[in-house]
């Protein structure tokens, strides 16, 4: 699988095409899915264009991107920045995601366990019936994910290597790997991505590998010789480009 993940926490200041709006981020969407994404994942905005785990705002971007994408998985962030670090309000603004109606309602989203109460939010999750992808960022949180007990199933472990310069981002990317696939957890569906610097040669490891990763303007704003990208769509290509020589269809 290849997923678009369409903006993040950029804004326009990092890259013109970052997708803001329900509709902006619907057209961005598209195109990616058209270029190859076989799913999509977008930080919801509030009206001011800060990120949101409201239920009215993470439903009308829903809503748009799935009007626009018919069949697309769409999945959302629950940061917990976005509410300032405050794992009550997240878990308040999630649990009211159960009210959305189907169209609205993110098919999945990514928890990170290196954030507090992330086990208790996996379960607000699956009571309103979204999938989880569970974020795992180091060996350590592989193996916090592993010793929670009584989680709900995991659509996916998401293995994100962040903050590594190039050079080093696909050895610690394989060390993660390898704590998960040797834990409890080992029979998990793995994604495997980076960011900035580090995302074009975790794309790469991940086709070696054989497991899914994504791309967008939400991990990097350039194409991997550096090169400026027009949008989502572009790097989805440039990703598929990529994966080619591993046997992955453009």
């Amino acid at each position: 699988m290849l997923k678009a993940c369409l903006n993040g926490r950029r804004d326009r200041a990092d890259h013109p095409a970052v997708p803001v709006t329900p509709a902006e981020l619907a057209s961005e969407a598209a195109a990616a899915v058209a270029a190859g994404a076989e799913a999509v994942h977008l930080h919801a905005r509030g009206p001011a264009g800060a990120e949101s785990v409201q239920a009215a705002d993470v439903g009308a971007a829903v809503a748009a991107v799935r009007q626009a994408c018919p069949g697309t998985p769409v999945g959302v962030s629950t940061g917990l920045w976005i509410t300032g670090g405050d794992p009550a309000a997240r878990q308040a603004a999630v649990a009211g995601w159960a009210g959305l109606a189907a169209t609205q309602r993110p098919d999945f989203a990514s928890v990170n366990v290196s954030e507090a109460d992330w086990a208790e939010l996996t379960r607000t999750l699956a009571r309103a019936g979204i999938g989880i992808e569970a974020g795992v960022w180091s060996v350590a949180d592989a193996q916090a994910l592993a010793a929670e007990p009584g989680l709900p199933s995991l659509l996916r472990v998401m293995v994100e290597v962040s903050g590594a310069p190039g050079s080093s981002a696909p050895g610690l990317g394989r060390e993660i790997v390898r704590s998960v696939r040797e834990s409890a957890r080992g029979g998990d569906p793995l994604l495997l991505h980076g960011e900035n610097e580090g995302c074009w040669p975790l794309v790469a490891l991940a086709g070696e590998l054989g497991l899914a990763t994504r791309i967008g303007l939400e991990d990097t704003t350039t194409g991997p010789a550096g090169q400026p990208v027009s949008g989502n769509a572009d790097l989805v290509r440039l990703a598929l480009a990529t994966l080619t020589p591993f046997g992955r269809r453009p």
